[in-house]
């Protein structure tokens, strides 16, 4: 069965932006699908099991921006 968290990522203004994220998240062992959304900075991760908040957070730094 799937879990799915959310986090809020500030700093993002375009789509390129998404695109860094996204790509970085993605490489989490385990995740299987990642939904950002450029408007509202919201950060979706559907994944088997749960993941570590901290890997969430050195993925979005990694990309350049910061979980609010």
């Amino acid at each position: 069965m799937s879990q799915t968290a959310s986090y809020t990522v500030s700093g993002m203004t375009c789509g390129h932006c998404v695109a860094s994220v996204t790509e970085e998240v993605q490489e989490i062992p385990g995740v299987e699908n990642v939904d950002v959304v450029l408007d509202t900075g919201a950060l979706t991760i559907t994944s088997a099991d749960p993941i570590d908040p901290a890997a969430v957070r050195a993925a979005v730094e990694e990309a350049g921006y910061q979980l609010a």
